[in-house]
């Protein structure tokens, strides 16, 4: 029996198994024959980009958005259920499982969507799934059985707390986080949600999940380039010129420095508004940690404006792995040896 954990969200789909994690863009696109496959650069994916699932070719990640006539990528919540958490699930966890074996599995929900959702990403994922999965770089074809026998479904930002309380056979590895009351900010693309640990217990009166997540950042970056190039940019296009600093659209290049500047300093405000407003009876927290892809990115502006202590992530961390590595130390608490 093997433990994995898998973040599906918005912006990104993660999964680890402990010793390799994965990650990419989670848009799934129409599998297309690319006639030609070489390249002049070296290397290839480390992990297969390309399933067949249910008589069904598909794409994810990076290979969708370049290759994929027909693209999906949702922000709905049950559109996201009900027509791509599983493939891109299933994409994410079969490098690492071996055909037939059972598995567990701990993956999580923002807190908004939570309890009307947990329910149906279970019944979603826990059973045996037949794929096709085709090998980076060569049309050879592997058929396997995904089979998940246990599912544990949690609040999201709730990965990352276990991340930093948990060591890598499940156990408490640091009494801080095990013995006080923590607030979490967990920005993600879709939602920032924000949760109390209170020694370890979960606290419903200061638990809540915004639509503050980067994506309104990034749409209004959109909405700026659109009023500039004419060109509606999807969102998920905008990641590497945001991290760049610049943007180049039919031929001529955008300097994003201010732009991306003014969207995150008004996102980083309505956030710390909102959490210092949820919290403000919670005078007692001991710490507060941000956490997510998108807290990493908005730390040095949200971090001022916060009450309280801010506690830093591990800066060599990639933070979007923040949650989905917790997942998987939760699971190896809960089934581990």
């Amino acid at each position: 029996m093997k433990v994995l954990g898998a973040d599906i969200g918005f912006g990104y789909t993660k999964a680890t198994d402990g010793r390799q994690f994965q990650i990419f863009k989670s848009v799934v696109g129409e599998a297309a024959e690319v006639q030609f496959g070489e390249s002049l650069l070296p290397g290839q994916p480390a992990f297969p980009r390309h399933i067949l699932l249910g008589g069904q070719g598909f794409f994810v990640g990076e290979l969708a958005e370049t290759q994929s006539r027909g693209r999906g990528f949702t922000l709905d919540q049950s559109q996201f259920l009900a027509q791509y958490a599983k493939t891109l699930a299933l994409a994410a966890l079969a490098p690492f499982v071996d055909s037939g074996d059972p598995v567990r599995l701990v993956t999580g929900l923002p807190i908004s969507f939570f309890r009307k959702h947990r329910e149906a990403l279970t019944a979603l994922l826990q059973s045996r799934h037949s794929i096709t999965v085709v090998k980076p770089g060569s049309s050879e074809r592997e058929e396997k059985m995904i089979y998940i026998e246990r599912v544990r479904v949690v609040p999201q930002p709730f990965g990352s707390m276990f991340n930093l309380m948990l060591n890598d056979i499940g156990k408490a590895a640091s009494q801080r986080f095990v013995s006080e009351k923590i607030g979490i900010i967990d920005i993600g693309f879709r939602t920032a949600d924000y949760t109390i640990s209170d020694k370890t217990r979960y606290s419903e009166r200061g638990s809540q999940s915004s639509d503050a997540g980067i994506s309104s950042a990034y749409q209004a970056i959109a909405n700026v380039l659109h009023e500039k190039s004419g060109v509606s940019i999807e969102l998920y296009r905008l990641y590497d010129g945001v991290s760049k600093g610049s943007i180049k659209i039919k031929g001529k290049s955008y300097d994003l420095s201010a732009i991306v500047k003014a969207a995150f300093t008004q996102l980083a405000g309505r956030i710390a508004q909102e959490v210092n407003r949820l919290w403000a009876d919670d005078w007692d927290i001991d710490a507060i940690v941000i956490t997510g892809g998108g807290g990493a990115t908005l730390a040095p502006y949200l971090q001022p404006l916060l009450e309280g202590e801010v506690l830093p992530m591990p800066a060599e961390q990639d933070a979007r792995l923040n949650n989905v590595q917790g997942y998987w130390k939760y699971g190896m608490h809960l089934w581990g040896a």
